[in-house]
């Protein structure tokens, strides 16, 4: 970006700075009200990257984190961010069934093992695993690694303690690719008459947190085996919101030959349709990724090409991450935004003069039918598309497990709305253009809950 004139603070730190003394239009009632930090110098030397960074946690948590405390947003969908979020290098989630050789896949990129790595044909990673990079080669137990705040993995305590035992952080020296990245495979998605064994904890819903918080999701398929069982139907389903950082890997394709690999190819993308109910066409890469000589040799040309194109998307990776997390914020404000909505008017719905109890009434609100309607006159008054809104029955189930009484909720306060919607086009596209970017392009294309790959 340009630079400032001498002696001039840059326009992003002065907005900044008369934003932390509560002297802008974001001091609306209780929700935007400053959080009585001192103003940090405009003129003090940060690195751009660095600065963007710290805002976007200040904004989180002095704007958006409040509002999601309030309608209890971490009970609906993921939980609330943490300030190891916003210091976190990229992750790459690498999502499959089992043996289609993801944990093989990982020592390939890497050069090398780690700790708790072991290939089989049957089932054998059977937890999440986060690979980092580390002074020294060790394993870190989950309960442990969530205590520590230099890593991003606090919110995983929400998930209770079946899925801290089923995960583990290990950290790894000298790889070059970890210094940039950190990697988290997965267990193997089950299929068969294994898929019907309770893990314990809501894979699905891990799926989702791991995707939410991830620079790229890596989904493995193997060539010899194409069927999507309905536990990886489900955790595909569960990635909706971020099929722009989904790439697949058709893995062990030096195994078939070059008119079944078209075939298998074209297999793939028609069952990636009826899951992926997106109108673009993934990338997929194919390959044989492992450091053995390739089976079959007779396309050697396309996968030493494709192993190249793949590697260059995820070192391409750093470069975009803060990008990356203005976006990701803008998706998360969009959509605490419209959760307050829906919150808000099924809380004013409810009447003193009724002759229903307060439950009754909740019941009757929460029915399809009535719930559709109320979403549709939302997003007319509001000018949101309806399909920023939740599922009706997914909303009106997770009411009724959480035993959630929408009448206590507080009412949205005046001026709110407005707010909000300046903080997206005037607060987002000042950080954008710290960074040199083109703030509206991306902005509008990104925050706007349709993304293209």
């Amino acid at each position: 970006s340009r630079p400032s004139r001498p002696g001039r603070p840059n326009r992003l730190a002065l907005a900044l700075a008369r934003e932390a003394r509560g002297r802008r239009w974001l001091s609306v009632g209780g929700w935007f009200s400053s959080s009585g930090e001192e103003a940090e110098d405009p003129n003090e030397p940060c690195e751009p990257r660095e600065f963007v960074a710290k805002h976007l946690s200040k904004i989180y948590f002095n704007k958006v984190l409040p509002l999601e405390q309030s309608y209890q947003y971490d009970k609906f969908y993921t939980p609330s961010w943490t300030k190891g979020d916003f210091s976190a290098k990229p992750m790459v989630f690498v999502l499959g069934q089992y043996s289609v050789g993801k944990t093989t896949f990982i020592t390939h990129l890497l050069g090398r093992s780690y700790p708790g790595a072991h290939i089989s044909p049957e089932p054998t990673t059977d937890k999440f695993v986060a690979i980092m990079d580390g002074s020294k080669e060790r394993t870190i137990p989950g309960n442990a690694a969530v205590m520590q705040e230099d890593k991003p993995f606090e919110t995983l305590k929400s998930y209770g303690s079946n899925l801290l035992n089923r995960f583990e952080c290990v950290e790894v020296p000298k790889t070059a690719l970890l210094k940039d990245l950190t990697l988290i495979d997965s267990p193997g998605v089950l299929s068969g008459e294994k898929q019907r064994t309770d893990r314990g904890y809501d894979f699905a819903g891990l799926c989702r947190h791991w995707a939410e918080r991830s620079e790229r999701i890596l989904l493995l398929f193997d060539a010899h085996k194409l069927d999507i069982s309905d536990e990886l139907k489900i955790a595909i389903q569960s990635l909706k919101g971020n099929e722009d950082k989904i790439r697949c890997v058709l893995n062990k394709a030096d195994r078939v030959g070059t008119q079944e690999l078209i075939r298998v190819y074209g297999a793939l993308l028609w069952s990636l349709g009826k899951v992926v109910l997106t109108p673009e066409v993934m990338r997929i890469y194919v390959g044989s990724f492992w450091d053995e000589p390739y089976h079959r040799t007779e396309m050697a040309e396309l996968f030493d090409a494709e192993e190249e194109d793949l590697m260059h998307d995820i070192r391409s990776l750093p470069q975009n991450s803060t990008i990356r997390k203005i976006n990701e914020l803008a998706k998360r404000l969009r959509h605490v935004k419209v959760h307050s909505l829906v919150c808000n008017e099924l809380k004013n719905k409810f009447s003193l003069l009724s002759l229903q109890s307060r439950e009754e009434q909740q019941k009757k609100m929460l029915k399809r039918e009535n719930l559709t309607d109320t979403f549709s006159k939302l997003a007319k008054k509001y000018a949101v598309h309806v399909s920023d809104f939740p599922d009706p029955e997914e909303f009106a189930k997770s009411v009724s497990e959480l035993e959630i009484k929408l009448w206590t909720f507080s009412s949205l306060k005046s001026g709110y709305v407005d707010a909000m919607d300046k903080l997206l086009v005037e607060q987002m596209p000042l950080l954008f253009e710290k960074l040199g970017e083109n703030p509206l392009e991306e902005l509008q294309e990104k925050a706007g809950g349709t993304t293209k790959s």
